[in-house]
């Protein structure tokens, strides 16, 4: 059988783990299981987004968009209390970390929702929108989740992307030049760019 961690329910077997690492300032505590992206450690990709994500000054919600098991989303929350943050996934086994990880966090803020891309929050809209794609599903569903993202932020709400230029930054960033009046390269860190595309 054929899965990866963008499947809805990973079929190789659960053997959880915990492990404690420092985002934002802040030791969080993660239990990870096989199946998920990154088990062993959070990603230099999706640390990378999290040490140059600054506030919007617009007000709303935060999407975490492909949460996994749930440390962007988390740190995000716990930073901005003030803020709800919701945090979407399409694998059942990441979620169900996500929200436990959550609860052993005491971010009170966050909301975990099962859904395929914007599929279950299609009316609903965002500040901000960070997402660490997942490129092993396709140039087709990473390109279709910066599409849909434009469409749901407020106006002069943010988009959020951490993509290696191996992986296809360049071409991520024409298509948001394409979405966005305003594209900026945040950092660029090992092969790793994070852009913020702001909506007009």
């Amino acid at each position: 059988m054929t899965e990866h961690y963008y499947s809805k329910k990973p079929g190789t077997n659960s053997a959880p783990k915990q492990w404690t690492f420092k985002l934002r300032g802040k030791n969080l505590r993660f239990t990870t299981d096989h199946g998920v992206f990154s088990k062993d450690e959070v990603d230099f990709g999706s640390r990378t987004l999290l040490e140059v994500f600054r506030e919007p000054d617009v007000q709303g919600d935060f999407l975490d968009l492909g949460c996994g098991y749930g440390p962007i989303g988390i740190a995000l929350g716990i930073d901005f209390p003030q803020r709800r943050v919701v945090m979407v996934d399409v694998n059942e086994r990441a979620l169900e970390l996500a929200q436990q990880n959550a609860c052993n966090n005491n971010a009170a803020n966050v909301e975990l929702v099962a859904s395929d891309q914007f599929e279950a929050i299609s009316k609903r809209d965002f500040a901000a929108i960070v997402t660490n794609p997942p490129i092993r599903a396709g140039k087709k569903v990473v390109h279709s989740m910066l599409e849909q993202s434009h469409r749901a932020l407020l106006p002069k709400g943010e988009l959020w992307v951490v993509i290696q230029k191996k992986q296809g930054a360049p071409s991520a960033k024409a298509l948001l030049n394409e979405l966005f009046p305003e594209v900026e390269v945040v950092v660029r860190n090992k092969g790793y760019y994070v852009f913020k595309a702001v909506k007009d």
